[in-house]
């Protein structure tokens, strides 16, 4: 640097430099402070640009990847349905009929790639805007709730749910045996063992942003929010007599499906909406609206709708576009952040952090998921790094190059209460939701859904978790526990006698 200031070049970059952004293209508020909670408190989780920042650094030599399980994704675009600025300023809705370029890729969550999309399995539904400010990905499933409210219990519930680690099979005995702990899993399981647990196709399935994030507009106002995209193929599952028939015939349905309909130019849409709440109505539920285990309810907080995208084209190549693409929940542009969402949370890292260990520190910078604004930072190096880096200033501050923050894209301001804790949320009425979405149900539906859970818990061998399961969902609704008590043959007092415990079995 001395050698370059002596020899007469110019200290200050001419003209008005680009803003620092974060690895997706979003600007980055400042590029000097962390986010903390207060003038002396920690560093928080939910601080994305610093968690990429530091990541990226810890992996400027190349780690090894890892295998993706089974999808398959599409291009389309998203249009707006009018002017959203009251609610956001994020681009992408500010004006009607604005359109974004998207990618989408939809998957099976928990079974292997080369795995039937005929088995039951929440199904996810990943949406990337390539927005003028940045990247912004919409990790969403097909089912509108999740089986577990804290990040984490996430990975004991991928354990239970995947293979036993000594027969290398999927055993009902296991992750009920964990969900005879978690009593908020109710209803999410009730709802995946509906015909919504299978899919009749991609196509024909609705997405569910499953978290609350937060609108923030130039004004800094804040609103909560829940993010829906409603199919306009209609909804359609398959019974498990069709699932097993269908499977037999082309275990990869679904991807043949979305393949056929597009390429016979019938287009997919959706139309996206979202349920607002503000802030001061947070305590005003029976439950905690940032529990993603609970569903907003829509009579309070009506949908409103954002815009529709559809999908009209295909990858030419399925492993460069489809396997390589990748999303993290912590992927926003300004105008869009995270809420305090506890599953979110530990979302917010892990997703990124696995996409880095998948596909190597540079993953953003591959053609599908690269973002289609100037990314400008001094990340480098790592496996297949194409930054085209032609300077040696890869460090800021610099006298060679002056950056300055950018006010709008800072964070909004959160109000901070109460102390560190290590505690479970306070309100977790954990089945009158699942109560409501029995009710809900035909008598065919009903019929199903004590067929469908019969069958895997049936096969549990261990009484006391059958019980507790059994409990669970008398707990939910007396009919549906008592129907099924019977059909897995558990005494209904058995069972009953596993619900008292439940209301301080999340307290510390």
């Amino acid at each position: 640097m001395l050698a370059i200031l002596l020899s007469g070049a110019p200290v200050l970059a001419a003209g008005n430099p680009p803003p620092i952004t974060t690895d997706s293209g979003a600007p980055l508020g400042t590029n000097q402070s962390s986010k903390t909670a207060g003038p002396r408190g920690g560093i928080l989780l939910e601080d994305f640009a610093l968690i990429e920042k530091l990541a990226r650094f810890d992996r400027e030599r190349i780690p090894e990847r890892v295998v993706h399980a089974r999808g398959v994704g599409a291009y389309g675009s998203f249009e707006s349905y009018g002017d959203f600025s009251s609610l956001t300023r994020a681009s992408v809705f500010s004006q009607r009929g604005k359109k974004t370029p998207m990618f989408v890729r939809f998957s099976t969550v928990i079974h292997p790639g080369g795995s039937p999309e005929t088995l039951r399995d929440p199904r996810g539904f990943a949406l990337k805007f390539f927005t003028d400010e940045g990247n912004w990905d919409l990790v969403g499933n097909n089912l509108p709730v999740f089986f577990i409210r804290d990040a984490m219990k996430f990975p004991d519930m991928v354990h239970s749910l995947k293979p036993s680690p000594v027969t290398n099979r999927q055993d009902p005995g296991r992750y009920f045996d964990f969900f005879s702990h978690q009593p908020e899993s109710t209803h999410m399981l009730t709802q995946l063992y509906t015909d919504l647990g299978i899919p009749a196709s991609y196509r024909q399935m609705d997405g569910n942003g499953v978290h609350a994030f937060k609108f923030v507009n130039a004004k800094g106002q804040v609103k909560y929010v829940k993010f829906n995209w409603k199919s306009q193929q209609g909804v359609k599952g398959l019974t498990a007599e069709e699932a097993t028939k269908l499977g037999g015939e082309d275990f990869q349905h679904a991807t043949h499906d979305l393949y056929t309909n597009i390429q016979a130019g019938k287009f997919p849409s959706w139309e996206l909406s979202v349920q607002v709440l503000d802030p001061k109505d947070l305590d005003s539920f029976a439950f905690d609206p940032l529990d993603a285990t609970k569903e907003w309810p829509k009579d309070r907080l009506p949908p409103v709708k954002l815009g529709k995208f559809t999908l009209n084209k295909m990858p030419d190549n399925f492993f460069e576009e489809t396997e390589q693409s990748a999303f993290s929940p912590g992927v926003l542009p300004p105008g869009i952040e995270p809420s305090e969402d506890r599953l979110l949370q530990g979302r917010l890292f892990s997703y990124a952090d696995t996409q880095r260990y998948r596909l190597g520190a540079n993953y953003l910078s591959l053609p599908v998921n690269r973002a289609r604004t100037a990314v400008n930072n001094n990340s480098q190096a790592g496996v297949m790094n194409s930054g085209n880096t032609k300077s040696d200033v890869n460090y800021e501050p610099s006298v060679t190059r002056e950056t300055s923050d950018t006010p709008a894209a800072l964070f909004s301001n959160a109000p901070l209460t109460g102390t560190t804790q290590q505690r479970p949320i306070e309100k977790t009425d954990n089945f009158s939701q699942a109560g409501a979405f029995w009710s809900s149900l035909d008598a065919g539906g009903k019929e199903r859904l004590i067929q469908n859970l019969a069958g895997d818990l049936g096969q549990v061998r261990d009484a006391k978790v059958k019980a507790r399961m059994v409990g669970h969902f008398y707990a939910a609704h007396a009919d549906y526990g008592t129907r099924l008590a019977k059909a897995v043959n558990v005494k209904l007092d058995d069972a009953k006698a596993t619900i008292a415990p439940l209301a301080t079995r999340d307290q510390p």
